[in-house]
């Protein structure tokens, strides 16, 4: 993940953050901001990527990349993201693969799942509003470097 992927938004709806996330990855990976916006919305489709505890995981496969990408957004107030436990999302780690990815997807995403699972990172995410200091924190934890 590259430190221009970090952000800190006051999005007030579960799509206007994806649209945050769309226009980020554009920003640090120079992906048209409106594929990621309608492949999230896709796989929003499918099923919320709320995971609980106020975390979205929010993740699509994307034509014309090469590799796993991605991006991690804090929100100053939560908001509704249709999670799994019913509680608003202020926490957002957007996952992004190639279309032929297999398996390495999968990896990255249970690693990201493992890591903001742990309530000690998501406290210091959460107390942290700087896009640089959540990027560094992001960092500490290794299992976050496989995105």
């Amino acid at each position: 993940m590259k430190p221009e992927a970090v952000k800190v938004t006051s999005a007030s709806s579960k799509k206007r953050l994806l649209h945050e996330i769309g226009d980020l990855v554009q920003t640090a990976y120079d992906v048209h901001a409106g594929l990621v916006v309608e492949a999230l919305l896709a796989r929003e489709a499918l099923g919320p990527t709320g995971v609980g505890h106020g975390v979205a995981l929010p993740h699509a496969r994307l034509d014309g990349i090469d590799r796993v990408m991605g991006a991690f957004v804090l929100l100053d107030r939560p908001i509704d993201f249709d999670s799994v436990d019913r509680q608003p999302v202020d926490v957002a780690f957007a996952l992004f693969a190639p279309e032929e990815a297999g398996v390495e997807h999968l990896k990255a995403l249970a690693l990201v799942s493992r890591t903001l699972r742990d309530t000690s990172i998501c406290t210091k995410l959460r107390a942290n509003p700087d896009a640089s200091t959540l990027f560094a924190i992001l960092n500490e934890s290794k299992p976050a470097q496989a995105a």
